[in-house]
């Protein structure tokens, strides 16, 4: 397993191939587009291409590490540490021309996010996140951690009561033709809570529970690369991320809930019913 210090020289390698892929995405941004579809509702454009293929070549370089990413795939290591990059989370957004997109590269070890970098550049916000060691759904206690906001430390929310909480969720691709669609949960929660929003970048959802904007996100049926990044912030900032059910969740699971610490059994229980 990697160190605290090895992940560090790590992060700063990301961070650099963050930035050069975001230059690419602010070449796209608001601009006439060539737009192709994965399915139904899932877009995909030469940007997410081009800047997945510098990404890749970046960070292959710099730090000799396997990646796997969301348009060009590629194989995890067995045991060590493996990147998980989407250089364009948010495409619908990009493509519609809303400024909630982002470069996302998270580094994950034995299923668990470790650091990552998420760079929103219509936003001009970045934002970063490492931890020491491994973790279950939150990180042990005297456990060396770091998460900023352009720089600048931050830290999750203290709201305890879900009346007082601002959440976000999103909705899996297949929503139209799916029952597991997260719309049954939507409806419960949005009744319990202060407001629901939906942004459509997982990557910056994770983000803005990191930085006490949202006090909870939760979502289904999402890929490593879509959590890797924004789950390593959370836990850098003292969030708490699980399965649904409360237990330890890896980045290959899928369904993942996020929060400040406080209300995340009130949340198990509404997703659960427990």
């Amino acid at each position: 397993m990697t160190t605290y210090e090895e992940r560090t020289e790590l992060l700063a390698a990301a961070v650099n191939a963050a930035r050069a892929a975001a230059e690419v995405l602010e070449g796209g941004y608001r601009k006439r587009l060539d737009v192709e579809r994965k399915g139904r509702i899932d877009l995909v454009t030469e940007y997410d291409r081009n800047s997945e293929r510098l990404v890749r070549d970046m960070l292959s370089r710099h730090t000799g590490l396997p990646v796997v990413g969301e348009e060009e795939g590629g194989s995890a290591a067995a045991d060590g540490p493996t990147w998980y990059v989407d250089p364009l989370d948010g495409t619908t957004n990009f493509v519609h021309g809303h400024p909630y997109f982002a470069v996302s590269l998270g580094l994950v070890e034995a299923g668990r996010a470790v650091l990552g970098v998420v760079l929103a550049p219509a936003l001009r916000l970045e934002w970063t996140g490492v931890v020491e060691g491994t973790y279950d759904t939150l990180l042990p206690e005297g456990a060396r951690r770091d998460a900023r906001r352009n720089g600048e430390p931050c830290a999750v929310s203290s709201t305890e009561e879900l009346l007082e909480a601002m959440l976000a969720t999103g909705f899996p691709y297949d929503v139209h033709t799916s029952d597991d669609n997260n719309l049954a949960a939507f409806g419960q929660i949005i009744r319990r809570c202060q407001a629901i929003r939906r942004c459509g970048s997982a990557a910056l959802d994770l983000c803005h529970v990191a930085e006490g904007t949202f006090d909870g996100y939760w979502e289904r049926k999402l890929k490593p690369w879509d959590l890797a990044a924004g789950a390593a912030i959370v836990v850098a900032a003292g969030g708490t991320l699980s399965n649904f059910g409360g237990f330890s969740v890896k980045v290959t699971d899928g369904h993942v809930l996020a929060t400040n610490g406080p209300l995340h059994r009130l949340l198990v229980a509404e997703l659960t019913g427990r």
